[in-house]
Parts: structure tokens; sequence; C-alpha cells
């Protein structure tokens, strides 16, 4: 992985065999990233992804394990518990073009991905659901 920072963008390229969520998380972490949003596409060798059932307040997972094309990374980044909170979603294509999409817990690149992160000022943090039962972490103003 190697990235520049630029202002408020940082543009990333994280690199063959290494996984997408651990390496944003270490760099929000090295660049206090507690507020932007994601942006990427590339390539990836494994991927894990979910959707998640509100009503069983769970996540149900989907395991690709082919090559495949990320055609499209998008994601936010927030703060719970002084920490950056990402959450990203992927949409993925195998070799005949059939889509994949979900919610992103891991993502193992299998030639590049080209990532941008806009960071934005200001702070919005996350806590569990408080007024609707949702079992998610929802954004919180306060």
């Amino acid at each position: 992985m190697d990235y520049r920072r630029f202002g408020n963008t940082v543009v990333v390229r994280i690199d063959r065999h290494e996984e997408v969520m651990e390496k944003l998380e270490e760099i929000c972490g090295k660049e206090g990233i507690l507020l932007g949003s994601i942006s990427g596409l590339g390539a990836a060798s494994y991927v894990e992804m979910g959707l998640y059932d509100v009503e069983k307040k769970a996540f149900t997972g989907t395991v690709l394990e082919e090559p495949l094309e990320v055609t499209s990374l998008v994601g936010s980044v927030t703060e719970m518990d002084g920490k950056p909170y990402l959450h990203v979603h992927i949409g993925a294509a195998d070799v005949n073009g059939k889509a994949y999409g979900g919610h992103l817990k891991k993502c193992v690149i299998g030639g590049t991905a080209e990532i941008f992160i806009q960071v934005a000022d200001g702070h919005v943090g996350r806590r569990a659901d408080w007024f609707s039962d949702t079992g998610l972490n929802l954004y919180d103003f306060a």
C-alpha cells in the first residue's frame, strides 16, 4: 500500500494480497481522518460482503473466492468511540459479468485498488440506534 495526501484528498493504492478494510483503517488512523467519503475500484481475489436484515438484526454473508473486478467501492468515514468508523459497500463482477454487491466485510486485492478518501471538516459520530431498534450504528450529530 502507498498513499499521498493532497489537502483534503487522500489518494490510495492498495497492492496485491493486501486487505482493503485493514488498509483504509490504517490510513484513517495515521492521518487522523474521522469524517469523509470513500470511492474506488480495482481487482480482488477474495470478498466477504453481506446484507443486514433489520428484522433479524443479523448479517447474511456472501463469500467470493475468485478473480473479481471491483466495479464500485463507496463508503463513509465517521467516528465511534474516538476511532475511525468505516461503512463501506462494494460492487464486484466475475469473469462472466455477473454482479454482486453488499456491505463490505473483507476484500483481498488480486491486482490493485485505486481509492480516494475525501476528508471533510467537522464531526459526525456513531452510536447504536436509540430510537427505531434496528441494531445499526447510526449517525449521531450531537
